[in-house]
């Protein structure tokens, strides 16, 4: 700070002000830099296992299948083979489980409708919650925009199943003219945002920087037993 500034009425506070706004942008950059980086690094290390484990444990199953072709009478090693089976079956379904959560192949080879829509089902059927969904599965969603919705209804879901004690979850995804929209709403125990003793949890607040910095806005609408709704609007490009 200039010493010079702090003697003008208002020069030490505005200058005060202005290397607070410098140090916000600098600090919101790095913060949407770490995040594009986070999910490069996602990208590639699911590729890598896909295709270099996934080709591993696809060889394994060969040649685990020309030992059985091979043992016929033997009980003992046909038992202990398809053991064997059964582990390299629950090794190649750990590995697709990762890959996807690391970065859906859906998200990348069928767009963000088919993405949410496998999710969510999946999601739902785990926690044993009712599903609403209504999605435009012809929307076309930039590839940037896409993985930010994909990642805060990912957040969004995870904070049902932890907190919410929800029995029904309904989200939206609409497309119109000018924004991009998705909507979560959950009928659980809600939350109470006036309490001063409510925080964004790190995760939400990771969501709405990735909203912001597309030029969005997400919100969050809650009251004790009545349920909690997170909106996203992104503006389309």
């Amino acid at each position: 700070m200039n010493p010079d500034t702090l003697g003008r009425p208002g020069g030490g506070a505005e200058e005060f002000e202005r290397l607070v706004e410098s140090r916000t942008r600098e600090l919101s950059a790095l913060s949407t830099h770490l995040q594009e980086f986070a999910e490069k690094e996602k990208s590639e290390l699911a590729r890598t296992l896909h295709d270099e484990l996934g080709g591993l444990l696809t060889a394994a199953k060969m040649d685990l299948s020309w030992l059985q072709s091979r043992i016929a009478g033997q009980p003992e090693l046909e038992q202990r083979l398809q053991q064997l089976g059964s582990a390299l079956d629950e090794a190649m379904d750990v590995k697709r489980r990762v890959v996807e959560e690391l970065r859906p192949s859906l998200l990348d080879h069928f767009g963000l409708p088919a993405a949410l829509r496998a999710h969510l089902e999946s999601f739902c059927g785990k926690a044993g919650l009712a599903a609403e969904l209504v999605v435009d599965d012809e929307a076309l969603v930039p590839k940037d925009v896409a993985i930010t919705l994909f990642r805060v209804a990912q957040e969004a879901l995870t904070n049902v199943r932890l907190h919410a004690s929800a029995h029904c979850v309904r989200l939206t995804l609409t497309v119109d003219a000018a924004r991009y929209l998705l909507e979560i709403v959950d009928d659980g125990c809600g939350i109470d945002l006036t309490d001063p003793e409510f925080r964004w949890s790190q995760g939400l607040t990771g969501a709405r920087h990735r909203v912001r910095a597309l030029g969005g806005e997400l919100t969050l609408e809650s009251a004790p037993r009545r349920g909690t709704t997170l909106g996203v609007q992104l503006p389309r490009r």
